[in-house]
């Protein structure tokens, strides 16, 4: 009881003390108010140049990519890549050599500002092994090992490669972990293009296949991201391989352009008001004889 009566006080007299204690004086109050608009200025001098700089990225990672629309003889090649933030994980490009193109179409895992500085370095790598070798399988095969080299946080991706001759229409490519492309024939018929290996950065000595197929008259392939079959509506159902195969099939002796467009249409109002999750990517390569 006593104690109890001891520490009642001991806490009243703490209690007298602050109350006691004179305010802080209005030199003190403008002094910390100045530190504090001082320190949002800065705040908003060092977002506005983050917010340049990702601008300039974005712009840079623009600029690797394949410009939107492309001719090549009978070929016609459109792409286009949606960001679920300011810098892509996704990237599209294209390479002349000689009377064949080189298309590639990758996906680094993950999203945001990691991704997307990652693509800039994988990139390069398809470069630089499309200069020492020009068998799609060989390439891919190089820049898995490369990757796996690297430190332990180096990153996760699917390829899919693609050697197109514009001169026989011939296409030798090769898939890793990569979602099958689509090849619609003419007459309807709709063909996976699956044949490669893994994804990249998993195993060094991952082994990689190639696979061969022709482009005809009137042919279409399509080559995309995850995020276009894994786009969600509200009634959180993916978008899948069914519809993207219906909306080709439906698209079909379209122009390349059209093609694309009609896809991400479909995609978009599929989504409705839900946001993009992942980032899309889509290129599509027509064949026109006339």
């Amino acid at each position: 009881m006593n104690q109890s009566i001891s520490s009642a006080a001991v806490s009243a007299r703490r209690t007298r003390k602050i109350s006691d204690a004179p305010p802080p004086s209005r030199r003190v109050l403008q002094r910390a108010r100045i530190d504090l608009e001082t320190k949002f200025v800065e705040l908003q001098r060092d977002y506005a140049e983050l917010h340049t700089a990702i601008f300039e990225a974005a712009q840079v990672h623009r600029r690797l990519c394949a410009p939107r629309l492309l001719r090549y003889g009978d070929f016609e090649i459109a792409s286009e890549i949606f960001a679920v933030r300011h810098l892509p994980g996704d990237f599209f490009t294209v390479e002349e050599l000689g009377s064949s193109i080189m298309m590639a179409l990758g996906d680094i895992c993950g999203k945001g500002l990691a991704a997307g500085m990652w693509t800039t370095h994988v990139v390069g790598m398809v470069r630089a092994h499309t200069a020492r070798a020009s068998a799609p399988e060989q390439i891919v095969t190089g820049i898995n090992r490369d990757i796996c080299r690297m430190s332990a946080s180096r990153p996760l991706a699917s390829l899919f490669l693609a050697k197109l001759d514009t001169a026989t229409g011939v296409i030798d490519y090769c898939s890793a972990g990569h979602p099958p492309a689509f090849l619609l024939r003419a007459d309807g018929t709709l063909l996976p293009l699956a044949e490669g290996g893994m994804l990249l950065g998993v195993l060094d000595d991952a082994r990689y296949n190639l696979g061969r197929v022709r482009l005809n008259a009137d042919d279409t392939l399509m080559v995309f991201s995850d995020g276009i079959i894994e786009s969600r509506n509200t009634r959180n159902e993916e978008f899948g391989f069914e519809r993207l195969k219906a909306q080709l099939t439906s698209a079909q002796s379209s122009p390349a352009d059209a093609i694309l467009f009609s896809v991400l249409g479909a995609v978009q109002d599929f989504a409705a008001t839900r946001p993009l999750e992942d980032d899309m990517t889509l290129a599509v390569i027509s064949r026109d004889l006339n």
